[in-house]
């Protein structure tokens, strides 16, 4: 095969013939960028645009030159990863989570960010919604918004739960001391009922509710689409639907459409905003305000689950007042550390608000360090910032320990920033670069860089292997002979043996920790279920909220206790005992043979070293064409296999809590309709007795099981994926060109170009 250097249009990557409007084009998708970021993306832009088009000529030079009818499978097979291919999206969403309780200061950050202050509602310490609201820019010229509604079968399920939560008890159920506890919790629930069936609708059955007509008409679609061309106008629109009501809008009737509009905040699932390219807004992130607190209903429970869990970035808000004292970031900083062992998340950062709110005199008198003098309420600010980020900066570092040293985000610059929205815009104390939003924007750009270089490189490869393989159909009877005679189809399939041998061992370390830690927590589980429900650490024996607790399976995201998880406690020593092996084991660093990710990368390897052994014996010496299809094919096959591990070990880490719950379930149920005198305490020994019962009947070793059986899945999904993948694979690189009875059209030019772009992207990467 001829390998001349393929003709260059312009610069490198620079298209000479781009039209001024697609210029344009491309400026407005990179304003959020500086300059050079610009460039660096518009290369990008254009390589893969040049990609595009060869993949397109490739596919209508097959199509044109080849029957449709009686194809071979081979050249379906081709076609279809063509197409696939040249119709792929450039960039998957980036989603970044903000995540924290009421009055934390998410939508003032969150309107900072994207430079409209008053965009998102936003009510100091009071809720605004408890729903999420994603944030995306969008090519559209207008603001738009979809507001999505609960279903109907949705709804009844959270109706019947409301009135369970709210019903009083009679007058002699409760003790003295657990007058008034959780009434937070009820107060919500209270303000949904009120909301769409007017006063009093707490003291009404669900099924009287259900036949009732609500105060304010739900649209069939269950999604009301809003759009506005300037931010103030869709935020004027969006406002009443997504604020909640004060207890006064509660009890007047909805007199007017703006007042019935407000009425269908209960119903409300979740809120999809986009504004139009914007200089702040990089395409394809999305910010996702996700309450942590003070949400009942079951599917919006779930979305928050969902939420963390493809985050690729999780922020944990929490104000300057609250960092040093409060729990509640504590709690979501664990959660967002158990998705970053689970799931997407690739970074964590908490990000402190409201970091202008400081009485100097009081703030002068309580400092430690006199010996250095501070003067000014701007100096003050940025002493105590420092202060906060330093003391919080190792508070992480301490709960990150479980990770291995050199995972990536134990070395980040940054792990707490300090910011404030208010002085952003006015700079009345600090200047806007200390306010610390546009460091925050640099964060949210540099990830969308890395990210879009890493997607492109993957495109180009696979690009380049799918156009190989078409060459490879042209290659010469006797070097498939050769091949055939080689015996590298016995060896793929030895080396697969011996992986899977390998991840047996890898994830066999996980067997020691598995049993101490289901030992320790089949002697520690009534100290787990006290630690949670006990005033020592602010979790008490309320009735009504752990009533929800008990209606929810044991998990509740209450508005005053933060996230409530009786099944992730009870789990909680296993987690301990073995979180740094599992951060080991699937860590994305390279590391030791006790990693999953070097044994996939051993395989590859020796499987490509073998190949490079064949073809430099092979009669046809210049035949480079099926070592580099084999070579770029088999990173394509490993690198899916990469992708998918992450997205499944998910479901083996989070096994743990799903199986106790599981077990627990018939006793949540049960306490949970329980009525009449004590009825907190009768709940509460429901629990005890039943968790003791079931830890005796191993519930924590079942648990133990579970993970190992998803983690057999895993083994399984790696095994079988390589064997079709591979074993197909070989089959394409070896058919005899003459069990090809189509005619393949000439693609060396394609190649050419494919692969000049390919070694470019090599260089800049390894510059």
């Amino acid at each position: 095969m001829s390998h001349k250097k393929p003709e260059c249009s312009g610069a490198e990557g620079e298209d000479i013939n781009e039209s001024p409007a697609k210029k344009k084009r491309s400026l407005d998708m990179y304003r959020a960028f500086a300059p050079k970021e610009q460039e660096l993306l518009k290369t990008y832009e254009n390589m893969e645009s040049r990609i595009r088009k060869v993949l397109n000529t490739t596919y209508e030079k097959l199509d044109h030159s080849l029957s449709q009818d009686n194809i071979s499978d081979e050249i379906k097979y081709l076609k279809n990863r063509l197409l696939t291919l040249k119709e792929k999206s450039s960039l998957d969403p980036i989603y970044i989570g903000l995540f924290g309780s009421t009055g934390a200061g998410k939508s003032s950050l969150l309107n900072a960010i994207i430079e409209q202050q008053l965009f998102l509602p936003v009510s100091g310490n009071q809720a605004c919604t408890s729903c999420t609201v994603q944030v995306s820019s969008s090519r559209s010229k207008n603001y738009e918004a979809k507001i999505h509604l609960l279903s109907l079968q949705e709804w009844k399920e959270e109706l019947k739960n409301l009135v369970e939560l709210v019903r009083k008890p009679g007058e002699k159920e409760e003790e003295e001391e657990e007058e008034g506890e959780g009434e937070d919790d009820v107060g919500e629930a209270v303000q949904k009922l009120r909301a769409l069936y007017g006063r009093d609708a707490e003291t009404r059955f669900a099924e009287d509710l259900l036949r009732a007509k609500p105060l304010v008409n739900i649209p069939a679609s269950k999604c009301i689409r809003l759009e506005g061309a300037q931010a103030k106008e869709l935020s004027d629109k969006l406002d009443p639907y997504v604020r909640c009501q004060s207890d006064k809008d509660e009890e007047e009737p909805a007199l007017d459409e703006e007042k019935a509009k407000m009425r269908l905040w209960p119903l409300i699932k979740y809120v999809e905003v986009t504004i139009p390219k914007s200089d702040m807004i990089p395409e394809g992130v999305v910010f996702m305000d996700v309450p942590g607190t003070g949400d009942y209903n079951n599917k919006r429970d779930e979305m928050w689950k969902e939420s963390i869990n493809k985050c690729s970035v999780i922020w944990v808000i929490t104000d300057i007042e609250r960092v040093l004292g409060d729990k509640v970031h504590e709690v979501l900083l664990t959660e967002s550390i158990k998705a970053y062992q689970g799931g997407m998340c690739n970074d964590i950062a908490l990000v402190v608000t409201k970091s202008d709110k400081l009485h100097l005199k009081e703030y002068l008198r309580e400092r430690k360090e006199k010996n250095k003098p501070v003067e000014t309420r701007h100096d003050a600010i940025l002493e105590r910032n420092a202060t906060v980020k330093g003391k919080k900066r190792n508070g992480m570092k301490t709960k990150l320990g479980i990770l291995p040293s050199d995972s990536e985000i134990l070395n980040k610059a940054d792990l707490v920033y300090t910011v404030s929205a208010k002085d952003y815009w006015q700079e009345k104390y600090i200047t806007k670069e200390e306010s610390e939003i546009p460091k925050l924007r640099e964060y949210i750009r540099n990830i969308c860089l890395k990210e879009k270089k890493k997607l492109l490189v993957d495109y180009v490869t696979e690009a380049l292997s799918i156009v190989l393989l078409a060459e490879n159909f042209n290659s010469t009877r006797d070097v498939v002979d050769h091949y055939e005679q080689s015996g590298l189809e016995g060896f793929v399939e030895d080396k697969i043996k011996a992986l899977e041998k390998e991840i047996e061992k890898c994830f066999a370390q996980l067997e020691q920790p598995l049993n101490e830690g289901a030992k320790q927590a089949k002697l520690s589980h009534q100290k787990a279920f006290t630690r949670l429900l006990t005033r020592d650490t602010g979790y008490q024996g309320f009735h009504m909220t752990l009533k929800a607790v008990c209606q929810k399976n044991g998990v509740y995201a209450s508005r005053v206790f933060a996230r409530i998880d009786l099944n992730g406690a009870l789990a909680q020593p296993i987690y301990d005992k073995i979180d740094p092996m599992f951060a080991n084991i699937f860590r994305i660093q390279k590391g030791t043979r006790a990693s999953l990710k070097p044994c996939l990368d051993m395989f590859k390897d020796s499987v490509q070293e073998k190949i490079g052994e064949v073809v430099k014996k092979s009669p046809v010496t210049s035949d480079h064409c099926k070592l580099n299809f084999f070579t770029e094919e088999t990173n394509i096959i490993l690198r899916t296999i990469e992708r998918e591990i992450v997205k499944k070990k998910m479901a083996v880490y989070q096994s743990l809590p799903l199986s106790i719950q599981s077990d627990l379930k018939p006793y949540y149920e049960e306490a949970a309709k329980i009525q009449g005198p004590r009825s907190c305490q009768r709940m509460q020994n429901i629990l005890k007795e039943n968790i003791k019962k079931k830890a005796e009947d191993g519930m924590f070793e079942k648990a133990k099981e579970e993970m190992k059986s998803r983690l057999q899945e895993l083994k399984d999904y790696i095994v079988t994926k390589l064997q079709t993948d591979i074993s197909t694979m070989l089959k394409l690189a070896l058919s005899h060109r003459e069990e090809l009875t189509e005619k393949l059209p000439d693609l060396q030019e394609e190649y050419q170009e494919i692969e000049g772009i390919h070694k470019t992207l090599q260089r800049k990467r390894r510059s």
